[in-house]
């Protein structure tokens, strides 16, 4: 088929997620298995979320909203912004991807960003043949904007800001942030993916998403995956200008957010006795690996997402493929270019503690 598809299209590989509980159980006759991999929610789901989805079940037959105006709405009081400022995608990486289309013309522009990077703004930079180019992060994996905005030239349109930083947790404060887009040349744009914005302590050091009046350049990109335990659902979010809020939803594919999705996006968003408990499980537990981890010999960077990232004394591979055996899932970074390192993400107290003591056992 080589002759039919789009040359550059031959090098793609597909995304790796890793394995799953249900395979790491079947692999080595486990049961139970402890993920700590994919920065989903420790706490799993909220309840008002599985009534929901159970009371909703039954209208799966039928189309979701237009333009998804409930969840919006409830946004909209959430966020105390108005509800056409706010678009929602199947997942932030569908609204990454549509940015990219009504932005980018890859013929004359380009995009930037740091690297290491989430994968989907190189994938479907490529996709859409956009030149995508990275500046390094420091050594402690800082964000260097001076360095980042030496890079800017007349054909950037498009930056991508990750805050805060995957698979680091480094955060930069909102003052830096606001100085560095205040200094771009008009026409640049700042994509500023908050997935883990939740997690900061304190949240109003760092976002500053109430100001998106006074930055229409900037798109304020969130998701559902983290703090509200909705992963599997496939629900993102963003906070953009009226102007490009309304060519959005001109190209989004109908219905591309399904009616579940919607409604459990609503629920999540009611639910602020599951949203407090989890980021208070997080901060916690956070805390304490990052004070736990270095007696075992093990260098730990400083993080306020929901998970850290570790260079240990040993090969992460090694580390990996035993705590596999152990019923651990842990993420090694060598998609990231980072062999040295593996990122944990932070568990429920009891998780933490027996990843740390399994974690003891293969060092020692």
């Amino acid at each position: 088929m080589k002759e039919y598809l789009r040359p550059h299209l031959f090098s793609f590989k597909a995304y790796s997620p890793g394995l799953t509980i249900e395979e790491v159980k079947d692999r080595y006759n486990l049961g139970r298995v402890i993920k700590l991999a994919s920065n989903e929610n420790p706490l799993g789901v909220s309840p008002l979320v599985k009534d929901v989805l159970d009371k909703y079940r039954d209208y799966v037959f039928r189309y979701p909203y237009a333009g998804n105006e409930p969840l919006r709405q409830e946004l909209a009081r959430f966020l105390n912004v108005p509800k056409s400022n706010i678009v929602i995608g199947n997942g932030s990486d569908e609204i990454i991807d549509l940015v990219l289309q009504l932005l980018v013309d890859p013929a004359k522009d380009v995009v930037l960003g740091f690297r290491p990077c989430f994968s989907i703004y190189k994938t479907q930079s490529r996709l859409h043949q956009i030149t995508l180019v990275q500046v390094d992060l420091g050594p402690d994996f800082n964000m260097d904007l001076q360095k980042l905005a030496g890079k800017v030239t007349a054909q950037t349109r498009l930056i991508f800001l990750t805050n805060p930083d995957n698979p680091s947790g480094f955060a930069l404060p909102k003052q830096e942030l606001k100085s560095f887009i205040q200094d771009l040349p008009k026409g640049v744009f700042v994509l500023l993916d908050e997935a883990y914005i939740d997690f900061a302590d304190p949240e109003e050091d760092y976002s500053f998403v109430h100001e998106f009046e006074n930055f229409p350049q900037v798109i304020f990109l969130r998701t559902f995956s983290k703090l509200f335990g909705l992963a599997g659902i496939r629900l993102g979010y963003a906070v953009v200008n009226e102007d490009l809020a309304d060519y959005f939803w001109r190209i989004r594919l109908p219905f591309s957010v399904n009616i579940l999705a919607e409604k459990a996006g609503i629920a999540a968003l009611r639910d602020v006795f599951f949203r407090e408990k989890t980021r208070k499980v997080v901060l916690e537990g956070r805390n304490f690996l990052s004070q736990e981890l270095p007696k075992l010999g093990c260098q730990v960077f400083p993080s306020q997402a929901n998970f850290l990232l570790v260079k240990p004394p040993l090969s992460p591979k090694l580390i990996f493929e035993n705590l596999l055996q152990k019923g651990i899932i842990i993420r090694t970074l060598d998609s990231y270019g980072l062999p040295e390192y593996f990122r944990i993400s932070i568990g429920t107290m009891e998780e933490n503690r027996l990843f740390l003591e399994r974690l003891g056992d293969i060092l020692r």
